[in-house]
């Protein structure tokens, strides 16, 4: 009787608790309500129903971050897809080209996600105006690439950039400068959501307006909100109109995402008749990656699960490169029809990731953001296809910069391929100390960049300057003491060495 009594307490109390739970889950729903429609009164005429739609998002995706507890993946559940849901490239390579590659590159649409700033690498305005190569931004290799293209094949493929209200003026100024270009540009802007009050877990925002003392108020949410704000824009439809099928989807820092006329063959000529409605571009995993989303199966379907999904015990589990060897690209391929039909019945699901940021008067926030691979689970018959290193050429760092601006990749009609004379196929490991890390103090380092063909390590650390023609070869290590300068000399030849504080320089 005592253990019924126990068990029947215990019970209890578990019940009253989840009902405690459930009202104060209640009451932050409603407080959020009271100050989002205070905001929303504050919006001019002109604003008033594009920010209702961001604020309907935004209450949303809020209803659900109370709803989940903890990360979202049950690790037991976790498996390794099949053999057959992830396609080796060679094998789609393999089955050639159709004659007719013009009538299929004519139903693709290229989308480049543009909403970040390049203020990780000490730059003002967008990320896509940082000049990457013999003066070429990332937006205009974009615009070359698929100018290029479209003279090619005779073909009418748009390239459409997703801003954020971070990046929608800038990008639209420029934009001017390819009015003669043979590609048509369109825009739309990602949501702009506020940033919420860690501790109260209401919005800091009081007022519409973004700019000005504002700015720290709003934020965009993440790549996960294309699929809402591609279809609120309109542009889905149109482009859906127009005869359009498949959207090309890929960060406009990354590099080595071309179009691939192979991949987009195999969607629109599947070999088994069955179209894939959505394709995610992996690559094995180096050491360098044991922090990227991965695909697995669970319950059945192909998912993405990212490292801030998975349980503490499991983490090293997940970095592991040999149980979980492949990462994303966020290279995807995505079916027009699939995210129309998909967003009218509200059934694209994505986890929340919770994001905490300190802002500069030292206040604690945090944003909620989805991210665009993880609707995969949502779409039908998805695949995902292991494509060659070289479809991942990231630059989020001047590390990454130095390599795309070195003698290791050559350009080509905005396409940046990696040289024949380098003897491997890997990318050599670059690590540039903090004095490099704002674009301006790099440049101001560097005379030229060094030829780096034979390069498979460098590490530099301090004050250090490079004069020109400079070659590093093996593995190079230069670290100037605190209050030392190194300037290595013009013309010199840095093999398997270490230069340490007192410019003495030893074999490595």
């Amino acid at each position: 009787v005592l253990i019924f009594i126990q068990d029947f307490s215990k019970a209890m109390s578990q019940a009253g608790t989840s009902q405690f739970q459930e009202v104060i889950r209640q009451e932050l729903e409603y407080s959020m309500k009271v100050e989002l429609d205070k905001i929303l009164a504050t919006a001019p005429s002109n604003e008033l129903e594009h920010t209702k739609k961001d604020l309907e998002g935004f209450k949303k995706l809020f209803h659900r971050f109370l709803q989940e507890k903890g990360p979202s993946v049950d690790w037991g559940k976790i498996q390794r897809p099949p053999e057959d849901s992830i396609q080796p490239y060679e094998k789609i390579k393999a089955r050639g080209l159709p004659d007719n590659i013009a009538s299929v590159l004519n139903k693709l649409v290229v989308v480049k996600l543009n909403g970040g700033l390049g203020t990780s690498m000490g730059c003002k305005g967008p990320k896509s105006l940082i000049g990457v190569r013999n003066e070429n931004t990332f937006l205009d290799l974009t615009v070359q690439q698929i100018e290029h293209l479209n003279k090619s094949y005779n073909t009418d493929v748009p390239l459409v950039l997703m801003n954020s209200f971070n990046t929608d003026d800038d990008t639209k100024k420029i934009l001017q400068k390819y009015s003669h270009s043979r590609v048509k540009i369109y825009t739309f802007n990602q949501s702009r959501y506020p940033r919420i009050n860690k501790e109260t877990l209401l919005p800091i925002a009081k007022d519409v307006s973004y700019s000005g003392e504002n700015t720290e108020c709003w934020y965009p949410p993440g790549h996960g909100d294309i699929y809402a704000s591609f279809y609120n824009s309109g542009l889905l439809d149109n482009l859906i109109a127009e005869g359009k099928e498949y959207i090309f989807v890929s960060n406009i820092d990354n590099l080595g995402a071309t179009v691939d006329l192979y991949i987009l063959n195999h969607l629109m000529n599947p070999p088994n008749g069955k179209r894939c409605e959505f394709v995610m571009e992996v690559t094995n995993k180096t050491r360098a990656d044991v922090k990227g989303g991965t695909l697995t199966q669970y319950e059945n379907k192909l998912r993405l699960v990212e490292i801030a999904q998975v349980p503490k015990a499991h983490v090293d589990e997940f970095k592991s490169v040999s149980k979980f060897k492949i990462f994303n690209t966020n290279n995807l391929w995505i079916a027009l029809s699939a995210i129309k039909r998909l967003q009218e019945k509200n059934a694209i699901d994505m986890e929340i990731i919770v994001n905490p940021k300190t802002l500069d008067g030292g206040l604690n926030v945090i944003q909620l953001e989805t991210a665009v691979g993880a609707a995969i689970k949502s779409f039908e018959n998805s695949l995902g296809i292991n494509v060659p290193r070289s479809r991942f050429l990231p630059v989020k760092t001047t590390s990454d910069l130095l390599l795309v601006m070195s003698n290791l990749y050559s350009l080509n009609a905005g396409s940046l391929t990696m040289s024949e004379k380098r003897e491997f196929p890997t990318v050599p490991l670059v690590k540039l100390g903090s004095s490099f890390t704002k674009v301006q103090d790099y440049l101001r380092r560097f005379e030229s960049i060094p030829d780096m063909l034979e390069l498979d390590h460098l590490t530099v650390s301090g004050d250090v300057t490079f004069g020109k023609n400079v070659s590093l070869k093996g593995t190079v290590i230069i670290i100037a003491n605190h209050g030392d300068r190194i300037d290595i000399p013009a013309g010199a030849l840095l093999e398997n060495k270490i230069v340490s504080g007192n410019l003495r320089i030893l074999d490595h």
